[in-house]
């Protein structure tokens, strides 16, 4: 096709919503991969000087800097919607408030742009990120190479086992754009933590994979308005609920014919929940704790097969799923070091 042999080889959508702050030092880290990528800035109902910022940019790179509108959806479907109206071979998310290494997208597009020559492309290219958290001294870097085969095409049967906190993220991801829109992928509007979704459903339909193994992607944390902030993700947890609800429904993990990826997925819907029944312990209360039972319940009674593929796989699910002072006790404990080592909020 036109696009997959001469077109763009990369769309970089960034969703923005009154990011007059932040989206400057995004945009400068991708204008300078020239016209080999497409910059989509999609912004999403600002009422600030996003529009001014984004529009400033379109006019000095016209080759690459698309300034795109729409009234507000939500991350999902600003997501989406930069999706739909990216031309690229590849597509990836850059979020206004993050940034990329931009000589590390130089050699990531140099060797996709011979592959793609040679007639060679992919369904998934990953990268590694790096977790940018406010205070921290010491940044956390998500990389793959334990698990993953390195820059070389691969499948989901020559991966590894993927360690706690080695889920592939959207931060890790660009997908090939036409298989992304072939396969489905829907992201709700107004809704938070969509970028699991994004990371989530199209896995199945993945064939072929590159890793490259760099930072990539800088993704900036530790700031008390973000969504990932643990005070408001426990004031939003309902919101965390409907997201592994939703990974719940939208596969039968009995079907992935890929042992290693369904245990990976399995791996990833565990991960989600066991979030929910950490807020919910983290919260505290007898409504929560009856909020955290009602939950469990009718993810067995509604996804019966995910549920059992991810109770026979992920083991320690148990304990996440039980609700008793011992175990709360675990899973609380357990938060607190995992968010020491991993930087997530």
């Amino acid at each position: 096709m036109l696009s997959e042999k001469n077109g763009k080889l990369l769309s970089i959508a960034i969703p923005c919503y009154n990011s007059q702050e932040y989206v400057r030092r995004a945009l400068d880290t991708v204008v300078p991969a020239g016209d080999r990528v497409e910059i989509l800035v999609v912004d999403d109902g600002s009422t600030d000087k996003t529009a001014e910022i984004a529009r400033e940019y379109e006019e000095k790179y016209p080759d690459s800097v698309k300034y795109l509108y729409k009234e507000n959806g939500g991350h999902g479907d600003a997501v989406m919607f930069g999706a739909e109206h990216a031309t690229g071979l590849y597509f990836r998310v850059l979020d206004s408030d993050d940034w990329l290494n931009t000589t590390n997208l130089n050699k990531m597009l140099d060797r996709l742009d011979e592959d793609r020559a040679a007639g060679e492309v992919y369904d998934m290219v990953l990268t590694n990120y790096v977790y940018e958290k406010v205070g921290c001294k010491h940044k956390k870097e998500i990389g793959y190479s334990s698990a993953l085969p390195v820059e070389k095409k691969f499948t989901w049967d020559d991966t590894k086992k993927f360690n706690l906190g080695q889920n592939l993220l959207m931060h890790s991801i660009a997908y090939r754009r036409e298989m992304l829109m072939s396969c489905g992928l829907h992201l709700p509007k107004h809704t938070f933590y969509v970028d699991n979704l994004f990371a989530y459903y199209p896995l199945p339909f993945v064939k072929s994979i590159y890793y490259f193994n760099f930072d990539l992607y800088h993704y900036f944390i530790g700031r008390a308005d973000q969504s990932v902030c643990e005070d408001q993700m426990i004031k939003r947890v309902d919101q965390q609920v409907l997201i592994a609800n939703t990974m719940y429904s939208m596969h039968d993990l009995k079907t992935i014919k890929s042992k290693k990826l369904r245990r990976y997925m399995a791996q990833y819907v565990a991960v989600i929940s066991t979030i929910v029944s950490a807020l919910y312990v983290r919260k505290g209360g007898k409504e929560a704790m009856e909020a955290k039972k009602e939950f469990w319940s009718r993810v067995k009674a509604r996804y019966g097969n995910t549920y059992q593929e991810v109770c026979r796989m992920i083991k320690p699910i148990y304990f996440v799923r039980t609700t008793n002072w011992f175990t709360s006790f675990l899973i609380n404990t357990g938060y607190v070091i995992c968010r020491k080592i991993f930087h997530f909020n």
